[in-house]
């Protein structure tokens, strides 16, 4: 059909196969007398419409693009390769969504390596990763993979970046946050060979990371027996130049080393509790006791529950009971023996 069929069509019922979009997108092309037989068709919607009267307003090749396997956004980033004279057939294919066919276009138009993009395995995160590096003149057939996922190639290219050796980390069989630990290592300038065993999560190697950083003595905890919360109270522990011998030990989890770590911190006698036989807040409630000099021995039992000795601690703040010196020792003496 040509324009003046169209014209005498919109008259008539014919024109109530379209929306009110739709039919407006062919009355602007009509009036700027332009083909509109080319999109003037119910199974384009009126933005897919659009975009191809732009293109025909641009004098555009549109047959390249007005297809309707091409959603409008495809459609607008094959429109401005076109109008940038770019080679659009390098992505001009309905499995590329249109952040992949802008990224693709954007390595044209910046005359990049965009050879390094095109494989249709990536997604539209790995493509950008790599974009980002082409655009800084990096390396990119170091992480151009799809043994990684976009994360893996971030944390490569970002060691690209500031000049590091990225071969400590760049094993696909590490995930990305072992290499962001590995990574952040290597920025500080540290030993990372010390935690880049890959049977340590990342959470384990930041604890280590964290501690080298700060020039602990991790080899008490760079253990993968130790839960990455257990390394941290270590830590914290080393961090305070505290005994971290009374609370290192694998039969304690992490909340009992922290109530622990807590009371060494607190400077009482932690022996009193400091036994795997109280859960941890047991262990809360007999070092806040401690802490506000109160004679723990009342509650500091076994048997008692938590709640139970949370009950008598306040007890005992509330009627201020004052034990005399010399029986509070007595009373200590009993509770390191185990018989309280």
């Amino acid at each position: 059909m040509n324009n003046e069929k169209i014209k005498e069509l919109l008259e008539t019922k014919w024109k109530k196969q379209f929306s009110f979009g739709q039919r407006k997108e062919i009355i602007i092309g009509l009036s700027d007398n332009l083909d509109v037989s080319i999109y003037a068709k119910n199974r384009f919607s009126y933005n897919q419409m659009r975009e191809i009267r732009t293109g025909l307003e641009q004098g555009l090749d549109v047959s390249i693009y007005a297809k309707e396997r091409f959603n409008e956004n495809q459609m607008e980033q094959i429109r401005l390769g076109l109008k940038d004279n770019s080679d659009v057939s390098l992505y001009c294919k309905s499995n590329f969504n249109s952040e992949q066919m802008k990224l693709i276009r954007t390595a044209l138009f910046e005359k990049l390596d965009y050879l390094k993009l095109i494989d249709e395995e990536y997604n539209t995160e790995q493509m950008n990763e790599i974009l980002i590096g082409l655009l800084q003149d990096l390396d990119v057939s170091i992480y151009a993979n799809k043994n990684y996922n976009y994360q893996q190639m971030e944390q490569i290219r970002l060691g690209l970046e500031d000049n590091l050796n990225v071969y400590y980390y760049s094993d696909p069989i590490y995930n990305w946050g072992q290499m962001e630990e590995i990574r952040l290592g290597l920025e500080s300038n540290i030993d990372v060979s010390i935690y880049s065993e890959r049977k340590l999560d990342w959470e384990q190697m930041k604890q280590i990371r964290l501690g080298l950083e700060n020039n602990l003595n991790v080899s008490i905890y760079a253990k993968k027996e130790y839960s990455w919360k257990q390394m941290k109270q270590i830590r914290l522990g080393l961090n305070k130049n505290l005994d971290v011998s009374i609370y290192a030990e694998k039969k304690f989890d992490w909340e009992q080393m922290r109530e622990i770590r807590l009371g060494l911190e607190s400077h009482i006698d932690v022996s009193i509790y400091a036994k795997p036989d109280f859960y941890a807040w047991q262990m809360e409630q007999i070092r806040l006791g401690l802490e506000e000099k109160l004679n723990v021995s009342y509650y500091a039992k076994k048997s008692f529950t938590a709640e139970k000795m949370l009950n008598e601690r306040l007890k005992l703040k509330k009627s201020e009971i004052i034990v005399p010196f010399e029986r509070r020792n007595y009373l200590i003496s009993d509770l390191k023996k185990g018989l309280g």
